[in-house]
């Protein structure tokens, strides 16, 4: 395989990854091992499968579609995709302000620099790149880069946490409780939304489309998904270590009581620093992705990326320095996006169903796993609504 198609792939898997792997991905991560402990392994293990059988689908059907998302599902009902495109879009800047706040904290612990500044300087930063004239290069890089970085980082903090290994093991396959809500958020906050395309989308963007690219496809697909977990692994691992000696994580900022109680002032620190890689990739990945999905509004949208794109990170900034609740935000939005995904993949499903006339058949197991997972997604969201 070529240099530069190989780095096409692994950039659309972080692309992918690093958009999950936000501010919200550490704050829902160290909310729920501080309330379910041990059985947030089996939370885990139950989204990841979910993940897998959402992510290979839609990668699957655009890729050989070689249309986006909105586009593709506007041909199955009048309205869908604008639908979609609207849902993808709300979604994203709801996660995009938790994101700049995210910025903000991180650039707070490392230099002391208060959140407002820290968000806004970090908001440009993401801006800038999208005026490059090589931004998809740029993009790759920036999610590479600070995606092994930040993997690197917390699997030092699992360390030095020593979770007890045991109990998690028993409770992955025996949990003590299985909590709706929490997974239905793992799942909105790993592929709901606009995460489930990022990938995608890149890929069709640069051309690879088309049924003989479909192994190297889902390679990247389920690449993706894997980088995702580990991280969410390492961080479950690092918390349940500090939860299971009795030590309890702040309400405020659990995911920063994670590093801290696990490693002291270094620990503290390195959060900033894995707080602020996380955000700032997410922040690229979801002005990416949600503007991928305007260009379906009007052919005025498509002609001016790098504006869209600034509007919708400063925007989103605004909304933050005005506002604030970052963490609510944060926990809320990934619930919600948990609702977008069997919509969105019910339409997907249609469309490669409809495929057939062009000579494409989508495997029957793809359908199955398809459709268990939109059940699944689609009765865990009605049950976290209780």
């Amino acid at each position: 395989m070529k240099k530069s198609y190989t780095q096409l792939l692994l950039g659309a898997a972080f692309l992918m990854a690093t958009s999950a792997i936000g501010p919200g991905f550490l704050t829902q991560t160290a909310v729920f091992t501080q309330q379910l402990g041990a059985s947030f392994a089996f939370v885990i293990l139950i989204s990841i499968l979910l993940d897998i059988g959402a992510q290979l689908n839609i990668w699957t059907i655009l890729s050989v579609s070689g249309k986006k998302a909105q586009e593709l599902t506007r041909q199955i009902f009048p309205g869908s995709g604008q639908l979609l495109a609207l849902l993808i879009v709300l979604g994203g800047a709801a996660f995009n302000i938790g994101n700049l706040a995210g910025c903000g904290l991180g650039l707070d612990v490392l230099f002391g620099l208060p959140g407002m500044w820290g968000a806004l300087l970090s908001a440009l930063l993401a801006v800038s790149l999208f005026w490059s004239d090589r931004f998809l290069v740029w993009l790759d890089r920036l999610t590479r880069v600070l995606g092994m970085l930040m993997i690197g980082l917390m699997l030092y903090v699992c360390f030095v946490s020593a979770p007890p290994l045991g109990e998690v093991a028993y409770r992955m396959i025996l949990p003590d409780t299985i909590d709706a809500k929490a997974i239905i958020t793992l799942v909105g906050g790993t592929v709901g939304g606009y995460i489930s395309f990022a990938g995608a989308h890149r890929l069709i963007d640069s051309g690879l489309t088309g049924k003989e690219a479909l192994p190297v496809v889902k390679r990247s697909a389920v690449s993706g998904i894997l980088l995702a977990s580990v991280m969410r692994i390492l961080l479950f691992l690092a918390a349940w270590g500090v939860v299971a000696r009795g030590l309890v994580l702040q309400d405020n900022n659990p995911a920063a009581s994670v590093f801290r109680l696990a490693a002291g002032t270094v620990g503290f620190k390195l959060f900033g620093i894995v707080m602020w890689c996380a955000a700032i990739t997410s922040v690229a990945g979801s002005a990416y992705t949600s503007y991928s999905f305007m260009t379906g509004f009007h052919p005025f949208i498509a002609r001016q990326k790098k504006w869209i794109i600034t509007i919708f990170v400063m925007l989103s900034a605004s909304v933050y320095i005005l506002i604030g609740k970052p963490v609510e935000l944060l926990v809320m939005a990934g619930q919600v996006n948990g609702f977008i995904l069997p919509f969105a993949l019910t339409l997907l499903l249609l469309a490669a169903y409809r495929m057939r006339k062009d000579g494409y058949r989508h495997p029957i197991y793809y359908y199955i796993m398809g459709a268990l997972v939109v059940l699944a997604t689609g009765w865990l969201s009605i049950q976290s609504l209780r």
